[in-house]
């Protein structure tokens, strides 16, 4: 019954319970598919709270020894089994052997990230030399448009979409500002149309089309924040270039979320953190992307000793050799500290596929709509029974994993209910929940278990208000 992932999720929900003889919301529908999932085995990597351990948990509601109902991966994945192991390992390094800890050793200090950095190409889609695993995500998009954003006199604006995650609004903004130009006539924000809750792809390249000549960078999200809608960045790739603009994408909400083809679909640059479904930690080490066909024409502004060529980089010449494309954007060495919690995920994620891993995404995001729909759609003949609207589109191919709940009552209680009964989500106010069930590590049984839960959570938050 493997086929039964390639279904359309309503079809594959409710060929299972016609083949079990029970409800399509019962949870047999989910134990099914649990058993039926060749990726299951990839849970065991992970560490996965109790729900004792959480703060917010009420004993009195729940049994606090069962795991937690995660589903907070596009805000903070869990942490892999050996992030301990290899962190104890440089720490046991630090303190026996000292400064030699940077040239020997499983990890050398020196390079460790380099050894890396193929895992990392895998999920995004590119060649190894096309990806540096370095710094953070906004000290990423900045070394990156200081290079890739020439404005002139006639084509000087940067196109992003209104609602853009604030880091990315901020670091456009000062972009603009560092070369003479102001943001309101420099930042072309593209929203949604009017009773409309995502940028539908058209209008994306109609604005293209009509603005290109005047505009430098295309710098658009994989997946936005906020909606948890799927960008086109193939097509928008292609409609940028088309206008001869370069074009950029901020990837930390698709990268381990969505399958990328950076190289194959000619995106310039993009760049990512590693702490939402890369799964390295708060304040993770970041990745940048640039295209190979810009390895020999688009050179750093900011110079660092890491961006020497390694063969010659410690002879201390003062003398730049610098390395080609995004190597040459290095700075200065990694902290090993982080290296170790990345490395301990992409090990995880080499196990699989991101083809695998999507396409259970799609029925495991699928069958959280469909309950969802089942039981909080809109009904006029019962008006004051909560509802819920979902703000993602509901194409699989403009969604990644996560959902957008919006509830027709406010949401805080309701959340404060979930968080009660272990569920970790993540609340938006007034009325937004964003709920990320992740194909590494979530189950099936998560999904019907977090269904259940925002039953008992609605009804508990009425009844006290």
């Amino acid at each position: 019954m493997d086929h039964i992932f390639d279904l359309n999720p309503t079809a594959a929900v409710k060929q299972v319970s016609t083949l079990l003889d029970c409800s399509p919301t019962s949870e047999n529908v989910a134990t099914y598919f649990d058993t039926h999932d060749k990726l299951r085995h990839l849970r065991g990597n992970f560490l996965i709270p109790n729900i004792a351990q959480l703060p917010p948990c009420d004993l009195s509601l729940v049994n606090g020894s069962k795991e937690c109902i995660y589903l907070s991966g596009n805000s903070l994945g869990l942490q892999p089994k050996n992030t301990q192991k290899y962190l104890e390992e440089e720490l046991n390094n630090w303190a026996k052997i000292a400064i030699h800890g940077h040239t020997v050793g499983s990890r050398p200090w020196a390079w460790a990230e380099n050894n890396i950095e193929k895992f990392m190409a895998n999920i995004v889609g590119a060649k190894t030399e096309e990806v540096a695993l370095m710094n953070g995500l906004t000290v990423n998009l900045h070394l990156l448009m200081l290079s890739f954003y020439k404005p002139t006199p006639t084509r000087h604006k940067i196109l992003l979409e209104k609602k853009a995650f604030p880091s990315d609004h901020y670091a456009i903004e000062s972009q603009i500002r560092l070369r003479g130009f102001e943001p309101e006539h420099s930042m072309l924000m593209l929203s949604p149309r009017p009773g409309e809750d995502t940028l539908r792809t058209e209008d994306i390249l109609d604005i293209i089309e009509k603005e290109g000549d005047s505009i430098a960078v295309v710098m658009f999200p994989g997946v936005q924040y906020y909606t948890g809608q799927l960008f086109d960045m193939h097509a928008i790739t292609k409609a940028g270039h088309t206008k001869g603009c370069f074009v950029g994408f901020d990837c930390a909400h698709a990268v381990g979320n969505a399958e990328l083809k950076l190289h194959d679909w000619g995106v310039d640059f993009a760049c990512w953190c590693s702490y939402k479904y890369l799964n390295a930690g708060a304040g993770g080490l970041g990745g940048a992307f640039i295209h190979e066909k810009h390895k020999d024409s688009i050179k750093p502004a900011l110079l660092g000793w890491w961006g020497h060529d390694l063969k010659t980089r410690f002879q201390m010449t003062n003398v730049m050799e610098l390395q080609p494309g995004v190597s040459g954007f290095r700075l200065s060495n990694q902290p090993i500290l982080l290296v170790c919690p990345l490395q301990a995920s992409l090990e995880v994620f080499n196990m699989t596929s991101m083809q695998s891993l999507r396409r259970k995404s799609v029925l495991l995001t699928g069958y959280l709509e469909y309950l969802i729909k089942q039981y909080y759609t809109e009904d006029p003949a019962q008006p004051h029974k909560p509802y819920i609207r979902i703000l993602t589109p509901s194409d699989p191919q403009q969604r990644g994993c996560q959902l957008s709940l919006s509830f027709s009552v406010p949401i805080r209680r309701v959340f404060q209910e979930l968080e009660k009964r272990g569920v970790t989500c993540d609340m938006r106010e007034p009325s937004v929940l964003r709920v990320a069930p992740v194909p590494l590590y979530n189950s099936f049984r998560d999904v019907h278990r977090f269904v259940e839960a925002l039953g008992k959570a609605l009804a508990a938050s009425c009844t006290s208000t």
